[in-house]
């Protein structure tokens, strides 16, 4: 890829869908001096968000007639296939379509399905809680916010560029870029399985009779193993089933995991017990670091090792995904052929 410091810029972003990430995203990108329209499927948000600066209009096909650089999907997955015959009808080919959704793979086949796949590029922000709607979104909720950014063997390099532009300067991101069944089976590994974990968590107090002295006992641990259970079960259900194989696989495996422990305690099999939670070690190390160097700790402001990564027309893909397997998140890009970066990985 030849060198060239001229980048392209999305500017004029428009977000379908003024719920919790949204909403967030909208804020974050007034506040750094993106022009925002955003469109809801009713309009209780518009009279706050004008206040802010987001500009609301009355139709989703306005979002595309109004041609803006990117249009965000921000709406529950089960909406976007009919979104997307909305929009097609009138879709310019100067927009980048993207999304927020946390499965990945399924969207691009709707996306495909749509006729408009060679527009578009997933996004996935790594941030959220247990809240939602416009009212809980803020701009904080994106602060130090990682993003996936996703491809397939088919997506316009440019089109990722202008993507990667809304999310590093736009919103004063970080993001990795990786192929929609790396980032699903990620995903369900660090989101979707243990939103079903601390769900059970939750299922199992409620079912003891003792459940109340259990309550009362309850103090940190408690709470931060069972915070994602307090979110709305329809949007956890969806969430789960939208990535119904990756995190079957997985609790299949935590199955097996705490079946062998529990094995090893009824057998007072001390030397298995103390494998079980030494395995966790390389994890607990990496954390310990994090915090050793955070700026609350009295370390440097930026966590991680910086540096720059080169992309070349023929591998850029491969070149990206290896970046992300070695824990390097890209903070902008400085040319088309050359990302800064920084490194937060686990040895």
């Amino acid at each position: 890829m030849q060198a060239s410091p001229i980048l392209t810029s999305a500017h004029k972003i428009a977000i379908a869908g003024l719920g919790l990430i949204g909403g967030s995203l909208a804020r974050r990108l007034v506040e750094h001096g993106r022009y925002v329209v955003a469109w809801n499927h009713n309009d209780r948000p518009y009279q706050a968000a004008t206040k802010l600066g987001i500009h609301c209009v009355e139709s989703l096909e306005a979002l595309a007639t109004g041609k803006p650089d990117v249009l965000v999907l921000a709406t529950p997955l089960r909406t976007v296939p009919d979104m997307l015959k909305a929009l097609a009808p009138v879709w310019h080919p100067s927009i980048t379509l993207s999304d927020v959704g946390s499965v990945k793979g399924m969207v691009r086949q709707q996306v495909e399905a749509a006729g408009l796949g060679r527009y578009y590029v997933g996004a996935h922000p790594m941030a959220g809680n247990e809240h939602s709607g416009f009212a809980a979104s803020e701009s904080a909720l994106l602060d130090d916010a990682l993003w996936a950014v996703t491809f397939d063997g088919t997506t316009d390099y440019s089109r990722l560029l202008t993507v990667a532009d809304m999310i590093c300067k736009g919103s004063d991101n970080r993001l990795i870029a990786l192929d929609d069944t790396t980032h699903d089976a990620c995903a369900a590994l660090i989101s979707h399985m243990p939103h079903v974990v601390s769900t059970a968590l939750s299922n199992q107090l409620v079912d003891s009779p003792d459940r109340n002295i259990a309550l009362a006992l309850s103090a940190g641990s408690w709470r931060d193993m069972t915070r994602v259970s307090l979110t709305d079960p329809g949007r956890t259900r969806a969430m789960v089933v939208e990535d119904a194989t990756n995190v079957e696989i997985l609790l299949r495996q935590m199955a097996v995991r705490l079946t062998a422990v529990a094995d090893a305690l009824h057998a007072d099999d001390q030397t298995a017990v103390d494998s079980f939670f030494a395995a966790a070690d390389p994890f607990r190390r990496f954390k310990a670091q994090e915090r050793r160097d955070s700026p609350e700790s009295g370390g440097d402001t930026v966590v991680g090792a910086t540096g720059s990564i080169e992309l070349h027309d023929d591998s850029w893909r491969d070149e990206l995904l290896d970046s992300a397997r070695r824990g390097e998140q890209i903070t902008a890009f400085t040319t088309t052929h050359q990302a800064s970066i920084l490194t937060r990985a686990m040895s």
